[in-house]
């Protein structure tokens, strides 16, 4: 049994999108093996509507996907999914909902947890931005990066909608930009390097 300090050393792969990102979700999963040793996040961006993600994405992946509950632990070779009209955050190796901080607009709740992984997770960040509208996740890049994270973008080419891609390459603290099965080959790599 893991101590909850050994627990929270392993890499979390948090994947950021919204409008049109269940394509770049699904490529994702598609190229990733099911026992890498990471923890792969999907925060999706949705204020009303329920998510049906943690139904649909299954098909994709052998790992177990999983629907975030509040104090979730946290476990490597899972994808979770945070539900609608929540902010995630990571406390002590779990995941901690919150009301969402911002009920009107564009949600920020992948910058919310993107700060949080910064603040209280010990292992290997790798953020990732994918389809979307807005920008929400760009402006928590750069933390990512200054406690050693790994940052990557979607080609906004390859982007059903290129504004988040383009606001996170915007932010200058993008590592690579590449295609959905691009991204999905360069964590393997990452991973392969520090785990």
């Amino acid at each position: 049994m893991k101590s909850a300090e050994t627990a929270k050393k392993f890499p979390v792969v948090c994947v950021g999108g919204s409008a049109g990102g269940l394509d770049a979700y699904i490529r994702l999963l598609q190229h990733l093996p099911a026992d890498m040793g990471v923890a792969i996040v999907i925060v999706n961006h949705l204020r009303t509507v329920a998510t049906m993600l943690h139904k649909i994405l299954p098909r994709y992946t052998e790992m177990p996907v999983e629907l975030i509950t509040d104090s979730l632990l946290i476990e490597p070779n899972h994808v979770f999914i945070i539900p609608e009209k929540r902010d995630l955050h990571v406390r002590e190796g779990e995941f901690r909902l919150e009301p969402i901080s911002k009920p009107r607009g564009w949600p920020d709740v992948i910058t919310v947890f993107m700060r949080s992984l910064t603040e209280n997770w010990d292992g290997t960040l790798i953020a990732v931005i994918v389809s979307g509208f807005d920008g929400d996740g760009a402006n928590a890049l750069c933390g990512i990066k200054e406690v050693g994270g790994i940052t990557i973008a979607q080609r906004p080419d390859t982007a059903a909608q290129p504004d988040m891609p383009e606001s996170a390459i915007d932010s200058g603290c993008i590592d690579f930009i590449l295609s959905p099965k691009d991204i999905a080959k360069k964590i393997v790599e990452i991973v392969n390097l520090v785990y």
